[in-house]
């Protein structure tokens, strides 16, 4: 592991398994491609890093267990069948295990920066949606945006995380966005698919408001809503050169993804959420994924795993 990835990242990679049917491409699953070893790696392979988090879901009151969310990920996409070879590195997990949040961030950070500047397309698994934040540093702090190219925040979640408070929580990260971009002379760019106008108070869509989001309520993210989704990612990809996808799984109804801190009652239907994904993915434009608040021991029957990781799956062969 590289002088910079062994400084950012706390725990090392531990080798994938799961199902096997024999030798041949024929057979592949995706714990036949992952290495963990970033001399070997290619520069185009997907990296996958861990975000080890309860502490912003602490801060926030919330349900806690996502820290345990990076191991139920892996084992959920690990058997998933692949049609072709996905070269693929996992360098292992960012841990914040003493509260220092912040810390955690800084580092998580670095990971992804890394990461990214040697070119690799990176997927970034929670924890807590304070996980967010520490993606973008990632992001921010690459060279992708370099020479003046627009970074484009995508939330798919029930909510806008804009809160304003003392300490960064999972319902701090977007505001903390915007407060960065503000001092770099940008404005955040950041859109939210799957808004829950129950889980979100006046004082949040206000703000969002004032901070010039765009937003798309879950009840206009049905089934027979995919025209009104598909313009509002077409616009999202149009205002940007670079994004960042971010996945709160209690975006998704409680049904799909049960194993979250607050799990929605009504919720964006599941093909509408990897219908966005495959969209944002086929765009062409560098990609930056996290997913957040899988709490596997809220899961039922790991159904929110096994979402999640479709999701992934699905987002990594659009994109490959």
């Amino acid at each position: 592991m590289s002088t910079d990835l062994a400084v950012a990242v706390d725990v090392a990679p531990t080798p994938w398994s799961g199902r096997d049917d024999g030798p041949g491409v024929e057979h592949l699953r995706w714990h036949h491609v992952v290495s963990l070893d970033p001399s070997a790696a290619g520069p185009d392979d997907v990296a996958f890093v861990g975000f080890r988090s309860d502490e912003g879901v602490r801060r926030n009151r919330g349900r806690q267990g996502a820290a345990d969310g990076p191991r139920a990920l892996r084992a959920a996409l690990a058997s998933m069948a692949l049609p072709r070879r996905v070269p693929a590195l996992d360098v292992g997990d960012v841990q914040v295990a003493d509260g220092d949040l912040e810390a955690g961030h800084r580092r998580l950070g670095e990971a992804v920066s890394a990461l990214l500047d040697r070119g690799h397309r990176v997927t970034v698994l929670g924890g807590g949606h304070e996980v967010a934040y520490g993606s973008y540093l990632g992001v921010s702090g690459s060279g992708l945006l370099r020479d003046g190219a627009r970074l484009g925040v995508l939330n798919l979640d029930a909510h806008f995380d804009l809160r304003d408070e003392a300490r960064p929580s999972s319902g701090t990260p977007f505001l903390q966005m915007a407060r960065d971009e503000e001092r770099a002379g940008r404005r955040l760019n950041y859109w939210v698919l799957g808004v829950s106008q129950p889980s979100n108070t006046e004082t949040l869509f206000r703000t969002a408001d004032r901070l010039g989001v765009r937003y798309l309520p879950d009840t206009e993210c049905g089934t027979l809503d995919r025209y009104r989704v598909d313009g509002f990612v077409e616009e999202f990809l149009a205002s940007c050169d670079v994004v960042h996808l971010t996945i709160d799984l209690d975006v998704l109804p409680a049904a799909s993804a049960p194993g979250v801190s607050a799990p929605a009652a009504y919720g964006v239907p599941i093909e509408i959420v990897e219908h966005v994904c495959t969209q944002v993915a086929a765009s062409g434009k560098p990609l930056l994924v996290d997913v957040a608040e899988l709490n596997p021991a809220l899961d039922v029957d790991h159904r929110t795993a096994r979402t999640a990781a479709r999701l992934l799956h699905r987002i990594l062969l659009t994109c490959g």
